[in-house]
């Protein structure tokens, strides 16, 4: 099911996003522009993050990034992290 029609983001990309780290409408955003047009998706968007703690945020907090691409190098982040 689609996400964002503005752009074709599926619910199935916005959770990829989310187990890849993305832990905030924002940080999906970055990732796919889901978010970033008319602004209709947001609410769904957090409503498929959910009102739990990112399991990345512990990473976060000892000054490591969050998201990575490929085998995880922190060179690779392709996103900016946000501190809570």
């Amino acid at each position: 099911m689609y996400v964002c029609s503005c752009f074709g983001i599926t619910e199935k990309q916005v959770k990829e996003h989310a187990d890849a780290g993305a832990c905030t409408p924002r940080q999906i955003a970055s990732a796919s522009k889901a978010g970033t047009d008319c602004g209709s998706c947001v609410r769904k968007i957090q409503s498929l993050l959910g009102r739990g703690g990112c399991p990345r945020r512990e990473l976060l907090d000892q000054g490591l990034p969050a998201l990575t691409a490929g085998a995880g190098s922190p060179d690779e982040a392709p996103l900016l992290e946000e501190a809570a």
